[in-house]
């Protein structure tokens, strides 16, 4: 094995290893993340490269490192992102531009990305924009919003500046519609985020060869079996179809794994254990081709990769009418997985895995293929049908045999075959219905001949609607045939209302929707081959069958330009590249988890509960204490006295041996010597519960039980009894609004040092808030804060997600280090990081709402809950905000808000990115829609009528002056072309039928500031040495948002010296002592002005010194000062911005400035499925001064997307007892690069009146996570379109999150009429809404 240049060789090696921890922890190649373990975020990508001695290629391909046993690995080359590139010696063109182009935020999943270009890049050195998208389709980023990426990639295609999206076969800027002329490439007003010119050239000559002595190796070695033996497992590789056979008839219960796709997750997720393991390498005959005359035929070793080329060349070279079933399971194979699963599964794997979602094997039963087995007896062929697909015995590979190869016949003439299928997220999810369909008509005349549909997703197995399909033979292929056939299979594809996996009614929708889709297709092209015997589809029917998924994306940014004055080498205001920005592509940017392994170092587990509420009778640790390297389990009886620590209003626990309140509640934890020991343990922890009730999970249940955490809180303004008296109309109504989970690509870190003497401790933690981990880890410690010192270099992304959970787990992390004498780390895998820390809350919104006939609102009273979890964490933080910030941009002449944090047994919730707005604004923003439906009227009519504008007062009675967000409404009408497109969004929707548009625009006003000037206090330290360098440290936290390349930024302005300069090493408390949480939106705000005083000391200082030498350089002016005995050091202070809120009276001042934008969003949605396309989003900000327009670009960019995940695809799923099922990004899915708008604008106002901001900067952070409910309302005004046309006129309720489900199952049909609906109360369900 081999990576960058270094040749491994393995003495002896455990076939349990996977080539992640191997790189990571056995050859300190650090570059490659841990994101999730299950192939499912990209993080662990490297490139793959193997050497075929007969076809005498090289194939190159990207794979997941947490997957991939080293002993599948023999003779292969891998490369690491530390091969491609570093800046100790070059880095490649791949890394630059992702640097350069604003790429990487938080870092964490930027050297996957890498390697998924560079491997593209290796395999097509000129990619098209499909190939690029689809390349990135298995790597998720929680940080950018994918667009910088995309537009590094844009570097190597070899396209012009046209985003070739061709909606309706036109170019868009032929259109006219999508011109924007604002974005001409000739303004000089608008300079590029990054200047493309100055980029290394991609020359494939230089990159590395693939390894002479593995090319040697792989012709001459004589070829026999290897045999790989580890402590409780044995990995056979056999090298021949023989030994293939000799070794499962041996061990027949083996599995043969090809890429460890479907063992690898079941044996790491699901605890499956296999004490043999057979893994053929290089047979030749498992990876035939052979095109006979009645079809393919495959060889079940191809990757689904290489069977997707394949088919793709049949495709082209054959008739039509023969590669049906090809172009069908082609069309699948390009969403099926992400690139690198689909370069490691294998076909024969695929196909006998079974999996009851599988996409290809639907389609392979219908298509009458047949497998090809071989055995010691000999071969047989069976066909691959129902009877196998259930596993039948008589039907299925007995012990002995093994699946060689496929064959696919080719379809005939009047034979047509589609794949249909809908997920949660187009690309790289699980379908939750697919299905496969054929029909065959003999010698046309339209009478059925044979029909055969099989589906995926809707029982334990594929299952086939064998009868149905017999009772249609005979009949004409018309509307009464289609209506008997979806009464027919919905009949024999029966789901029952507790079925596993939920969504029951939305999957019996989608079977007899996918069943039309077939009939409108067949339709469509029986008329084209015989447009007399055939009428064909009304015209409004046809763009059922496009697809709606375009591909390529653009997008422009139009930020402000520098003052013309400004001096050249005045760093703020100019598109800077992130500081790390190049370590982070290289692979160099060093994460908690990625120091190395210290001397003695032991490791940490957690043991949670499993129960929602009950009684602990008993904890019996002897069996996890007996296995080998099992060190010490930290109990509730070892924190005697030290078992809570109060961060903010009430005290939590740190374990919980009594009593647990929800599932995922720290019981206990296991310290061991490694990870897989503390994991093995932490398994082996027997708890018996005794279960108490009640059990309160969702909202509704907290409020039948009054269980609320103490102080409501509440905002009046004007009298809002009298205004309900005086008005037209009232309307009362209510929205739920799903949670959300952080998904910070690294999860929970931290390391603790013990130093030996004095009870001295270091803390390494991936962390927001160093000042609360050193005092809990004191208190725990029973030591002075002194003694503690928490270090943070950078964090893999945070969103609010590591603060309150991550002191309790550093603290007794640092209990264990302190009672051992030793180091101990403690990472967290995705799951358990998913379930312990909780996430955004979810909310229930009532309003009633007194308005005139012409829309405006004289009266609002809401009422806000928000489940809160089982603690309060920071749950009255989070309500107070939404109180506070609940008329967004609208002036309620009277206003009632009254909210509650509701006690449930689930993990408590806690601070996310907008805390508490993103779910009190949607709250307001449907009100205002329902508003505007009652009048008639369009939803934007009624939002600026009611807008704030000029000087103004809030409801807390602080001022406002609400100039700008008038500016950002009406600009963001200008450069959206609001008018002109909502008149095509209605030509559109009124001529077709299945396919609606809709398109909305959201105003944005959002205050910044912590409600006390304490909170908004900030110090840092700046040092210049001898030599004329300076060091800056402060106490803000780099997450990805940029604030280190900020405070560089400053100190070159004061200091007047070039950024290169200066230097920053992190944050720690041994520096800046008792620095504020790093959270919203003001980090930079803040520091920068400590920084700012800081360096304008110094300068103040030094000015006698300048004025002496003015010519000088900083070298000679710092030995000058340190000769006249001036200090050269200096701390810098801010005391906070003037703020403060008096619950009591309801008024106060609580937010130091306003953040004002608007965006408006375009999509289309397919009402037979559910599936929604993001057209189009322009975003308009105000932002005062720019410090870094690259950064701040990001920064919307990244909290848009991340929104727009919120509000329509990211589901949180718990079962009636309180279990979360979503633990991974199998189940939980954030956007990923194909969700991104194709096309994505956004633009700055110009800077305008100065205020006592950091240079009159505002902070960006949070606000654009609010502007994703314009997607939200987009898709509402689609449906809304879809239901009037069906007729349905009453009120509209949709609940967020927006996904397919809730699309489908509100554009009412006859097909959701059709289905059976089971009674409330007659089952209990799979999963509730929290």
């Amino acid at each position: 094995m081999s990576d960058s240049v270094n040749k491994v060789i393995e003495k002896n090696v455990d076939p349990e290893t996977m080539l992640l921890p191997y790189l990571r922890k056995k050859l300190q190649l650090t570059g490659t993340k841990y994101g999730c373990g299950g192939g499912g975020c990209g993080a662990c990508t490297v490139m793959i490269s193997r050497y075929n001695p007969i076809t005498k290629r090289i194939r190159h391909y990207p794979a997941n490192a947490c997957l991939l046993p080293i002993c599948s690995l023999h003779g292969a080359a891998v490369t690491t992102v530390e091969g491609v590139g570093s800046t100790k010696a070059r880095i490649h063109p791949v890394q630059e531009r992702v640097a350069k182009c604003h790429g990487t935020q938080c870092g964490f999943c930027t050297p996957g990305m890498v390697m998924s270009i560079y491997t593209l890049l290796r395999n097509h050195p000129e990619p098209t924009l499909d190939q690029l998208t689809d390349a990135l389709g298995g790597n998720l980023c929680r940080c950018t919003g994918y667009r910088p990426i995309i537009d590094a990639c844009k570097t190597f295609c070899k396209t012009s500046g046209c985003c070739q999206s061709k909606e309706n076969g036109v170019c868009c800027l032929d259109q006219g519609i999508n011109e924007l002329p604002e974005f001409e490439e000739g303004n000089k007003t608008s300079p590029k985020l990054f200047s493309e010119e100055e980029f290394l050239p991609l020359d494939p000559t230089q990159e590395l060869i693939f390894p002479p002595e593995l090319m040697i190796m792989a012709e001459k070695q004589p070829q026999r079996t290897r045999v790989f033996v580890g402590d409780r497992m044995t990995w056979i590789s056999p090298v021949t179809l023989k030994e293939l056979l000799e070794a499962k008839v041996k061990y027949p219960q083996a599995p043969i794994v090809m890429g460890n796709t479907s063992v690898g997750p079941e044996v790491r997720f699901k605890g499956t254990f296999h004490p043999v393991i057979i893994s053929p390498d290089c047979i030749e005959e498992l990876s035939v081709v052979n095109h006979a005359d009645d079809g393919l035929t495959l060889g079940a070793g191809l990757s689904l990769a290489q069977v997707k080329e394949i088919l793709a060349e049949v495709i082209q070279k054959l008739p039509e009418e023969k590669t049906q079933t090809y172009h069908a399971v082609w069309k699948h194979l390009g969403t099926l997985a992400g690139c690198q699963i689909r370069n490691m599964a294998s076909l024969g794997g695929h196909i006998v895995s079974r999996h009851l979602d599988s996409d290809l094997n639907p389609l392979l039963a219908v298509g009458n293929c047949t497998l090809n087995l071989l055995s010691k007896e000999g071969e047989r062929q069976i066909p691959l049908n129902e009877q196998f697909l259930t596993k039948c015995p008589s039907a299925d590979l007995k012990p002995g045999e093994i699946l060689v190869s496929v064959n696919i016949p080719y379809s005939r003439k009047w034979e047509f075959v589609s794949a249909f299928r809908q997920a949660q997220r187009q690309q790289n999810a699980l379908a939750i219905v697919n299905s496969g369909m054929r029909v065959f008509f003999g010698e046309g005349g339209g009478i059925i001949r044979e029909l055969s549909i099989a589906y995926g997703g809707v029982g334990p197995t594929t299952i086939c609607a064998k009868n149905s399909c017999q009772q249609l033979i005979g009949r004409p292929w018309n509307e009464e045939m289609l209506d008997a056939a979806c009464r027919l299979i919905l009949d024999e594809v029966s789901l029952p209302g507790w079925a596993p996996g939920g969504k029951v009614e939305f999957k019996r929708t989608l079977v007899i929707s996918f069943f039309f889709k077939f009939y409108l297709k067949v339709s469509q092209i029986l008329k084209t081959m015989d447009p007399v015997r055939y009428p064909g589809l009304a015209d409004k029917y046809e763009s059922a069958l496009e697809d709606l998924h375009s591909r390529n994306h653009w997008g422009t940014s139009k930020y402000q330009d520098v003052d013309p004055k400004q001096l050249p080498q005045d760093p703020i205001g100019r598109p800077i590249m992130h500081l790390s920005g190049i370590k982070h592509t290289t692979g160099e940017a060093i994460y908690c988890d990625d120091m190395p392994v210290l001397d003695g170092e032991l490791f940490l587990a957690f043991v949670t509960s499993s129960r929602a509420h009950a009684e602990i009778v008993s904890i019996d640790l002897s069996e996890a204490l007996s296995l080998p390297g099992v060190v010490d389990i930290v109990t509730e009886e070892d924190l005697r006295g030290v078992n809570s620590f109060c961060l903010l209003i009430e005290p939590e626990k740190l374990l919980e041996t009594q009593e647990v309140s929800c599932v995922g509640q720290l019981v206990c934890a296991v310290v061991a010597d490694s990870e897989v020991q503390a994991k093995r343990a932490a398994k082996r922890v027997k708890i018996v519960y005794q279960d108490l009730e009640p059990v309160i999970l969702t909202i509704e249940e907290a409020i039948r039980h009054h269980s609320f955490f103490q102080g409501e809180r509440k905002l009046e303004y004007g009298n809002v009894d009298e205004a309900f008296k005086v008005v037209d109309q009232i309307l009362e109504g209510e929205i739920h609004m799903g949670g959300q989970e952080h998904f910070y690509m690294e999860t929970q870190s931290m390391l603790a040092v013990p130093k030996g003497e004095d009870q001295e401790m270091d803390v390494y933690v991936s962390s927001q808030f160093p000042k609360y981990i050193q005092a809990i880890v004191a208190s725990t410690l029973k030591v002075p804060a002194n003694k503690i010192m928490c270090h943070v270099k950078r964090l893999g992304g945070a969103f609010g997600g590591k603060v309150t959970k991550t002191g309790i787990l550093a603290a007794i992390t640092a209990f264990a280090a302190n009672k051992h004498g030793r180091p101990v780390r403690c990472i967290l895998e995705r799951g358990e990081d998913m379930l312990i820390t909780g996430g955004r809350h979810p909310y229930l919104g009532k309003y009633k709402a007194g308005f005139m006939n012409d829309g405006r609102i004289l009266a609002l009273d809401v009422e806000h809950y928000c489940n809160g979890g089982a603690t309060l964490d920071e749950s009255l933080f989070v309500l107070e905000t939404g109180v506070l910030k609940v008329d967004n941009a609208y002036k309620f002449p009277n206003l009632r808000c009254q909210g509650w944090a509701c006690k449930t047994n689930l993990p408590s919730n806690t601070a996310l990115r907008g805390f508490g707005f993103p779910q009190s604004g949607l709250i307001t923003e449907n009100c205002i829609t329902e508003v505007a439906a009652k009048c008639g009227l369009s939803p934007e009519k009624v939002r600026m009528m009611n807008m704030y504008k000029e000087i103004d007062q809030t409801p807390y009675k602080q001022e406002i002056d609400a100039t700008n967000l008038i500016q950002c409404w009406k600009e963001c009408m200008a450069t959206s072309s609001y008018s002109l497109r909502k008149v095509a969004v209605e030509k559109f929707n009124s001529e077709n039928y299945w396919k609606k548009k809709g398109l909305a625009m959201v105003p944005l006003k959002f205050p910044v500031g912590f409600g006390s000037t304490a909170a908004c206090q900030a110090a840092a330290l700046v040092h210049i040495y001898l030599d004329g360098s300076v060091l800056v440290t402060h106490g803000g936290i780099e997450m990805g948002q940029g604030v280190h390349t900020k405070m560089i930024q400053v100190a070159s302005r004061e200091l007047r010296m070039p950024m290169s300069n200066v230097h920053l090493r992190g944050t720690s408390t041994e520096t800046v002592p008792n620095a504020n949480v790093s959270g919203a939106s003001l980090v930079a705000d803040l520091n920068g002005l400590a920084v700012k005083d800081a360096c304008q000391t110094l300068l103040k200082r030094l000015e006698p010194i300048i004025s002496k030498n003015p010519k000088g350089t900083w070298k000679d002016w710092a030995q000058a000062a340190f000769d006249e005995s001036i200090s050269l050091s200096a701390t810098g202070y801010f005391r906070g911005y003037e703020t403060h809120m008096n619950w009591e009276t309801g008024e106060g001042h609580p937010f130091a400035y306003f953040v004002f934008g608007a965006a408006c969003s375009e999509v289309e949605i397919d009402c037979l499925t559910g599936a929604h396309k993001n057209i189009r989003t322009d975003i308009v900000m105000d932002i005062g001064h720019s410090i870094n327009p690259a950064l701040d670009v990001g920064q919307i960019e990244g909290a848009f997307i991340q929104g727009m995940g919120l509000y329509t695809i990211e589901e949180l799923k718990y079962s009636p007892q309180g279990v979360l099922f979503t633990r991974g990004p199998d189940q939980y899915k954030i956007p990923a690069v194909s969700d991104v708008p194709t096309e994505l604008h956004v633009s700055f106002l110009p800077p305008s009146q100065n205020s006592n901001t950091l240079y009159s900067s505002k902070g960006l952070g949070e606000p654009g996570v609010f502007l994703g409910c314009s997607v939200f309302f987009a898709i509402h005004d689609a449906v809304r379109a879809a239901r009037q046309e069906r007729g349905l006129l009453g009120p509209l309720k949709l609940d967020s999150p927006l996904t397919p489900e809730k699309i489908r199952m509100a554009c009412e049909d006859k097909f959701t009429k059709m289905i059976p609906r089971d009674e409330p109360g007659s089952y209990v369900p799979w999963n509730i809404p929290v």
